[in-house]
């Protein structure tokens, strides 16, 4: 069976690869990323932002791009599951765009906090940074990976084991958002939660690449059977 071009084993491989290469620039920006610094003056703000001035951008920069290649790797599997004319698939698909512009929104405040002037922009844009964070409980991770476990789960391409953790984790962020609503500063055990979802990328996309073969005769043979 064939995608286009490219036959159906080399798509799962190339899928794969982008879910590990957005995982990869995730850990990188959380690498290279200082993050702003809570209970300073404003002049101890500016002076770490004019000190980590390059770090902050390319942090930026890197958690900008990273989740491009992850939301790729979603689709992707919405297609091989041949979900992509299903309720699931379709809410897995807006899921991922509202991570995607949650991701955006969070980031175009790092980079506001670069600016000097007026001297309150860095201490503004870490108090709107912790309000976007509550986003990713709240909606994010919740609309894209209850819809993604679902597609997972009817379908063979992945183990079934990563659909249930894809529902356990929409479960886990969405009483997360809930539970912490009050919070107007997430607490970090609350926040570094958030790690689990690369983790869980990362699984998907290795098994997908480990499978393509085996989904690519299923592919064939299902293609054979109606044909006759």
């Amino acid at each position: 069976m064939s995608q286009g071009l490219v036959s159906l084993r080399s798509f799962c491989l190339l899928s794969g690869l982008s879910g590990i290469a957005g995982v990869a620039l995730l850990v990188a920006s959380f690498a290279v990323n200082p993050g702003l610094p809570a209970g300073v003056t404003d002049a101890e703000m500016s002076r770490f932002t004019q000190q980590h001035f390059a770090a902050e951008l390319w942090g930026a920069w890197l958690q900008a791009v990273g989740p491009v290649f992850i939301v790729l790797f979603a689709f992707a599997l919405v297609h091989i599951a041949g979900a992509t004319q299903r309720l699931a698939g379709w809410m897995t698909i807006f899921g991922a765009m509202t991570l995607m512009t949650v991701s955006l929104i969070e980031i175009t405040f790092y980079m506001s906090a670069m600016f000097a002037e007026p001297a309150v922009m860095p201490a503004a844009s870490l108090k709107l940074i912790y309000a976007v964070q509550h986003l990713y409980f709240i909606v994010a991770a919740p609309a894209l990976f209850f819809p993604l476990g679902l597609v997972l789960l009817t379908s063979q391409i992945l183990p079934r084991i990563l659909g249930y953790l894809a529902l356990l984790l929409a479960v886990g962020f969405g009483v997360a958002g809930v539970v912490f609503l009050m919070h107007l500063v997430l607490p970090d055990l609350v926040t570094a939660c958030g790690a689990v979802q690369p983790l869980w990328w990362l699984a998907a996309a290795i098994a997908l690449m480990v499978r393509s073969g085996k989904i690519d005769r299923a592919a064939d043979g299902a293609s054979e059977a109606r044909g006759h």
